[in-house]
């Protein structure tokens, strides 16, 4: 049920998190307003989804992005986190960053541990590169960001 909400568009200012991404999972992830969380479909299943994301009016990446609750750290409210799969130099707080949501990895589940934690986010990131190689999933790369405004289409 998640592909049928898929290609999804969004875009919304980053704010700040939990500071947990960088600092706990050396993971770091952009965080999305409440507002821009709530405008999600209701029904987008949580879990852990791939797809491409820019910052501002800069190059386009991979990303992996987790939709949910985060019930290793029993999260109240839904968040939405992009994990921008490159390396930038600083933060990026008040930026726009806009992303396109192409494919579906895996449910959200809890973890026992930090460290079991720490290695599903590798392998999802792995995952995500390996998908977005795909010719399929590459030709969307820059198809949905450089749109006048006002032109974003989902479905």
């Amino acid at each position: 049920s998640a592909m049928r909400h898929l290609p999804y568009f969004c875009r919304g200012e980053v704010v700040k998190g939990f500071g947990r991404g960088s600092r706990e999972l050396g993971v770091p992830t952009a965080n999305f307003s409440e507002q821009v969380v709530e405008r999600f479909p209701s029904d987008i299943p949580t879990g852990i989804y791939y797809g491409w994301a820019c910052v501002g009016n800069g190059d386009v990446h991979k990303m992996v992005l987790s939709i949910g609750w985060n019930p290793f750290y029993k999260n109240i409210k839904k968040s939405v986190e992009t994990h921008i799969i490159n390396t930038f130099k600083e933060d990026f707080y008040g930026e726009i960053l806009s992303i396109v949501i192409i494919g579906y990895i895996r449910s959200e589940k809890n973890f026992n541990s930090l460290e079991t934690l720490i290695s599903a986010i590798r392998e999802d990131i792995e995952e995500a590169k390996r998908q977005l190689d795909l010719p399929e999933h590459l030709k969307l790369k820059d198809s949905f960001f450089h749109l006048p405004e006002g032109k974003i289409v989902n479905h």
